[in-house]
């Protein structure tokens, strides 16, 4: 009879074993799917931070989406959208060099030259080595025919951007408004081998050719940039003053037909027989070049720089 109980004993005890072990386990996952779940808690304090800090930085791709629309406006002839649209650029950042890079752009286009200067000094002090508002600040220099300005400025543009179209093609008009056409001609020369067929550098070339007493050169110059459709109006004014000068007014007027009216092609016409009797006698690189690109004309079109 002892023997049975003890038996019974020793089965009982096995049992509360393995149940001490399963509870064990029980423990362990318990503690594991803690450990989980707080780890989970982690990761999910850590995302939400980082949104925080994120959130900020995507107010940066607005507003060059903003400038870019800008420019687009601008480039269009949208002056008013372009304005609104840099004012606000520039009120969220009063030290954006592209907002008011922009707003000088725009004054400039409306012709008030020296309040758009004023936008363009502004962006140079917050960035003195920004190329666009030194680009801005010689172009308004060229227009107030302070030229050796404008030269100094688009030599220090040229340091800083080797062979930058807009101020190769800037500086090539500085240079021959002041009646250095040979100085001219060597800098558009250098840019167009950097950036061939550019059209700005190759019609500024082209008229320097024209008033540097060389118009069948400039000619043949302006003919590979007017032949496109897209080619700009200016091109094509500065080919008619070449035919001009070479006596050649039949083909001269047919091309100024295609943008002024009959009134204004007769002035031109007349304009460009004074420009080749003056050419004809001896006369100063600086006297030559003045007078082809003086506003005697009543149409106001005559055939200028490209200034951009």
């Amino acid at each position: 009879m002892k023997t049975i109980e003890l038996r019974i004993d020793l089965r009982v005890l096995a049992a509360h074993r393995r149940a001490v072990r399963r509870v064990a386990r029980l423990v362990r996952l318990a503690c594991c799917c803690a450990g989980a779940l707080v780890a989970a808690g982690a990761c999910t304090t850590t995302y939400h931070v980082s949104e925080a800090h994120v959130e900020p930085r995507n107010q940066m791709p607005d507003r060059m989406g903003e400038l870019r629309i800008a420019g687009t406006a601008l480039d269009s002839g949208n002056v008013e959208l372009a304005t609104t649209l840099y004012e606000k650029v520039v009120a969220a950042d009063p030290h954006s060099v592209a907002g008011l890079t922009g707003l000088g752009d725009t004054l400039y286009a409306v012709g008030d030259f020296t309040r758009s200067a004023v936008y363009y000094e502004r962006a140079l002090q917050s960035a003195p080595s920004a190329t666009a508002p030194m680009i801005g600040t010689a172009r308004v220099a060229i227009r107030q025919r302070r030229f050796d300005d404008a030269i100094s400025i688009y030599r220090k543009v040229l340091a800083l951007k080797p062979d930058e179209p807009l101020a190769s093609a800037g500086l090539g008009a500085a240079l021959d408004l002041k009646g250095d056409h040979i100085a001219a001609q060597a800098v558009l020369r250098q840019a167009l081998k950097a950036s061939p067929g550019d059209p700005g550098l190759s019609v500024n070339l082209g008229l320097s050719l024209t008033l540097g007493g060389n118009p069948r050169d400039g000619a043949n110059v302006l003919l590979d940039v007017t032949r496109y459709p897209g080619a700009p109006p200016q091109a094509r004014q500065d080919l008619a003053l070449a035919y001009g000068l070479l006596g050649n007014p039949e083909a001269a007027a047919a091309i100024l037909g295609q943008d002024l009216p009959k009134a204004s092609v007769q002035d031109n016409l007349r304009f460009y027989e004074i420009q080749r009797d003056r050419m004809a006698r001896p006369a100063t690189p600086a006297s030559i070049g003045s007078g082809a690109t003086s506003s005697d004309t009543a149409s106001g079109t005559n055939p200028s720089m490209t200034v951009r």
